[in-house]
C-alpha cells in the first residue's frame, strides 16, 4: 500500500502514514476520509475506498518544529541526488568546511558529492582547490519538508500543502 496524507481537523497537514494506518483511523472514526485514492478494499460484509488524504475528526496540538532535521536522504534530496562539484550521481555528503577545520555540521556546510569529488577534495577547503559550488547550500523550508521530509509528494496532496516549496523538485529527481 502507498501512503496517506493525515490533515489536523483545521485542515492544517501533520504527517503522512501509511493508508493502512489512515484506513484505520478512518474506520475507527478518529479520522474522516477527505480524498479517496480510487481504489477499493473487500470483505465479505463490506465494501471500504482507500484514502489518500484524511482528516482528523478532533484537534490536535502538534509543538512546532523550527526547524527541518539535518538527514543524508534530505541533503540528498535537496541537492537532486547529484555532486555539487561536477554533477555525476552523489553518493555521500560532504562539508563545505570541513569539521577537522571548524566547519559546523549544519544545512548550510553540507552538500551531497560524488565519491571521487569527496576523496578528492579530503580534507580541504573547496577554495584552495580552486573548485565552486553549483549551488549555494542552505536549509530547507515550507510546510512540505516540514511534512514530508524527502519523500515522494502524491500530486493529489498539493492542494493541502499551502507552500510546497523545494520538496516536490527533489522528490521527483
Amino acid at each position: 500500500m502507498a501512503e496517506a496524507l493525515v490533515l489536523n481537523a483545521t485542515y492544517e497537514p501533520l504527517c503522512v502514514v501509511s493508508q493502512r494506518r489512515a484506513l484505520v483511523l478512518v474506520l475507527t472514526d478518529k479520522a474522516v476520509m477527505v480524498e479517496s485514492a480510487g481504489q477499493v478494499l473487500r470483505s465479505t460484509t463490506a465494501a471500504v475506498e482507500v484514502p489518500i488524504v484524511v482528516r482528523l475528526a478532533r484537534f490536535v496540538r502538534v509543538p512546532y518544529r523550527s526547524q527541518i532535521p539535518l538527514t543524508r536522504k534530505g541533503v540528498l534530496a535537496r541537492d537532486h541526488h547529484r555532486c555539487v562539484y561536477c554533477n555525476a550521481p552523489a553518493t555521500s555528503l560532504d562539508h563545505v568546511i570541513p569539521r577537522s577545520r571548524g566547519g559546523p555540521h549544519v544545512w548550510e556546510n553540507v552538500v551531497a558529492a560524488c565519491g571521487r569529488c569527496n576523496h578528492v577534495k579530503a580534507d580541504r577547503a573547496v577554495a584552495d582547490l580552486g573548485w565552486r559550488l553549483r549551488t549555494a547550500p542552505r536549509a530547507p523550508s515550507g510546510a512540505a519538508w516540514r511534512i514530508l521530509g524527502s519523500r515522494r509528494m502524491d500530486p493529489r496532496w498539493s492542494r493541502y500543502l499551502s507552500t510546497v516549496g523545494d520538496v516536490s523538485e527533489a522528490a521527483s529527481a
